[in-house]
């Protein structure tokens, strides 16, 4: 699990730099050719977009040194924590599988949770069998977490 975590970044960080590289000074130069970089909207786009990737590949290296010095054997084995993959059922009947990643990993539509999300926070630490309230925008809901594969049964 550490080892894809860090593996994932690192890929992040290769994409972000080749572009910083090669793509944005391509587009710098494009931009400097049309003339007064004052007004040249081009210009001001790719020059954000480069302290934009910087700034992420800067955060992205530092999450991946924090994962690095991370000592897996803390997280627990028989409760959801980071890295678990969880099966949810709802009050409603609605089957529900996610994992439980970092917040810079969410992506709902994979169904990867933030352990920072409300759905997150109210996972880490239960075992199979408990039942778990979430507070939405619009009510909660209620779930029986009746399947879990903690990082160190994957």
């Amino acid at each position: 699990m550490k080892a894809k975590l860090v593996k994932r970044f690192e890929d992040q960080i290769a994409e972000l730099e080749r572009e910083l590289k090669t793509e944005l000074p391509k587009e710098i130069q494009k931009a400097r050719e049309l003339g007064d970089l004052r007004e040249n909207a081009e210009y001001k786009a790719a020059k954000e977009r480069q302290e934009f990737v910087n700034a992420r590949i800067a955060m992205l290296k530092k999450r991946a040194g924090e994962i690095a010095l991370m000592n897996v054997d803390k997280l627990p084995r028989d409760k959801a924590g980071l890295g678990s993959s969880v099966t949810l059922l709802e009050s409603t009947g609605e089957r529900m599988e996610i994992q439980l990643v970092m917040p810079e990993d969410a992506d709902v539509e994979r169904g990867f949770i933030s352990t920072a999300s409300p759905i997150g926070r109210a996972i880490v630490n239960r075992e199979v069998g408990d039942e778990v309230t979430v507070t939405v925008p619009n009510g909660s809901r209620t779930f029986e977490l009746v399947k879990l594969v903690t990082i160190h049964d994957s």
